[in-house]
């Protein structure tokens, strides 16, 4: 993990007219916020941390390449809040490690696309194509709930976000679900005929655009939506409402759009409309 703190020393490095860390200033003024690499903290650092100066707070950003160390840091008090999960992961969280943190907003949310590996479309389709899903739970009903959107399967009725390949009750390609390692997809697309990899391997593997993507309506984009999650009983303080007007400004917008295109889609939602699980 890393810090970006006095990453413009305090206001005069660079003469610019804000800092992501300040010199020692007001505690109840500074929102120390933990978040993923790419795309979380970019957004905070580039997009977000302005807006919040503006409204008179320093934004404090720390870096974390793991999933365990945000929600951790988080109930122990030593950062306010966090920004790299949604819904789902975080009760889990939750219910594992005995911690209580809640969401506050969602921000975005990084949708699965098909892609096309041997096969080039979903038009023609082989028989016995092998399809490359992540082998996790929440990932892998994800990506057969889109092979249904699309037509290439049928799952029982009701399995929703539950389901697994065991639940799969039409087949009419013979598809071959091979349960990989999501972050490895990408880079056994090639051997594949499609595999339904998540927006932010995208990023990284510069796969270009997906043959098709979950869409903004999609039961997906509600319920898997990245949230800033909070310390249970820190929902009235006013740094909430900082980050919160902060990620619903314009520039925040035309950020996700300006630079991760369809591969990380800006989708807030409030509160009391999130996914609750």
């Amino acid at each position: 993990m890393k810090r970006f703190t006095n990453l413009l020393s305090c206001l005069f490095a660079f003469g610019f007219a804000f800092t992501l860390a300040s010199c020692g200033s007001d505690d109840s003024k500074t929102i120390t916020i933990i978040a993923s690499p790419t795309p979380h903290a970019e957004v905070l650092e580039n997009a977000v941390a302005p807006l919040v100066k503006e409204a008179g707070y320093t934004l404090d950003l720390e870096v974390a390449d793991d999933y365990v160390t945000p929600n951790k840091s988080v109930d122990d008090g030593s950062a306010f809040a966090n920004y790299f999960q949604h819904v789902p992961y975080l009760n889990e969280f939750n219910e594992e490690n005995g911690t209580d943190v809640v969401p506050v907003f969602g921000v975005h949310y990084e949708p699965f696309g098909i892609y096309a590996g041997k096969t080039k479309s979903l038009d023609s389709i082989p028989d016995g194509a092998q399809i490359g899903v992540p082998n996790d739970a929440t990932n892998e009903a994800r990506a057969l709930l889109l092979l249904q959107d699309n037509g290439v399967l049928t799952l029982k009725d009701g399995v929703g976000i539950n389901a697994t390949k065991a639940d799969i009750e039409s087949n009419p390609h013979n598809v071959q679900i091979e349960e990989l390692e999501a972050a490895a997809i990408a880079d056994q697309l090639e051997s594949l005929d499609f595999g339904v990899i998540n927006g932010n391997y995208d990023l990284e593997n510069n796969l270009g655009d997906a043959l098709v993507y979950e869409s903004t309506s999609s039961d997906a984009a509600t319920v898997y939506n990245n949230v800033v999650a909070i310390k249970s009983g820190n929902e009235d303080d006013p740094r909430v409402q900082v980050l919160e007007d902060a990620f619903q400004d314009d520039s925040v917008k035309q950020y996700f759009s300006d630079n991760y295109g369809n591969a990380v889609v800006y989708k807030y939602i409030p509160k009391d409309e999130l996914y609750q699980g």
